[in-house]
């Protein structure tokens, strides 16, 4: 098992962390976390998850196999000539949004480089991950780093090309997932449940739904008109989804959150 080190400790470096560990594939000492700003998160971060903290970066880096860069884009910006003379050997791995691998390599020299799009699910180990290379990364450190990746969920090796696609089906995603849920639970309190069972009946129901494409590898449409009896309750629901404009909104989400990540 490569020993992981974190440069920063925000929400998404937190559930990656917790995702790990919940695999049982990882244990909390071997993960070494650095939080070069500010010392109340590290402090958390690790009475939460008793993980390894390491106040000087150099040496977490040291230590460390695969160097996970888990910062804002605009101060990894800044640590890139720091980082410069530290990493040398190092697997390096960034999951800052809008960093290009470019970037990274202008900045860090010619390096081993992975370009990571994670996404919050991690946390409860559903995460799904991209993971994009440079062309001095082995097949065998591709396999280690998606094996670290599928640790908290799914990866997937992914040209950098399409990381703004990437961003918009899953990076983002949860979020209109989100607004999915809680709609369809609107839904239910308008007929007369409960918030609290509105909340279960929602959440539970996406989450078999996607289960079932995920284990059937059926495609949707087919898995939808499975469920869709003629003359019945799901086809007239299908039928007002389509009206309104369901499918179009849900691609121009994606597309809306593709174009402001390529933006920058």
């Amino acid at each position: 098992m490569l020993k992981i080190g974190f440069i920063g400790a925000g929400n998404m470096a937190q559930a990656m962390i917790k995702g790990m560990i919940d695999s049982r594939l990882y244990q909390a000492q071997d993960i070494l976390v650095y939080n070069h700003r500010y010392a109340p998160t590290l402090e958390k971060v690790v009475d939460t998850y008793h993980v390894t903290p390491i106040l000087d970066m150099a040496e977490m880096i040291k230590q460390a196999d695969l160097v996970i860069l888990a910062v804002k884009p605009n101060i990894l910006r800044h640590l890139l000539p720091t980082l410069n003379p530290l990493v040398d050997t190092k697997l390096v791995c960034s999951i800052a949004s809008g960093v290009t691998i470019s970037e990274l390599t202008k900045g860090l020299g010619d390096q081993k480089i992975i370009r990571v799009m994670p996404n919050t699910p991690a946390m409860v180990g559903e995460g799904m991950s991209s993971v994009s290379v440079t062309e001095n990364v082995s097949v065998k450190e591709q396999e280690a780093v998606l094996e670290v990746m599928s640790s908290f969920g799914r990866a997937e090796l992914v040209p950098e090309s399409l990381i703004d696609a990437v961003v918009g089906v899953s990076g983002s995603a949860p979020a209109y997932v989100y607004v999915f849920i809680e709609a369809l639970a609107d839904g239910a309190v308008a007929e007369g449940m409960t918030r609290q069972q509105a909340y279960a009946f929602a959440a539970q129901t996406v989450l078999g739904a996607a289960k079932m494409v995920i284990e059937t590898n059926e495609h949707p449409g087919v898995l939808k008109d499975q469920v869709c009896s003629p003359g019945g309750t799901t086809i007239a629901a299908v039928q007002s989804l389509e009206e309104n404009g369901f499918r179009a909104a849900t691609i121009q989400a994606v597309r809306m959150a593709a174009k402001k990540n390529r933006e920058g």
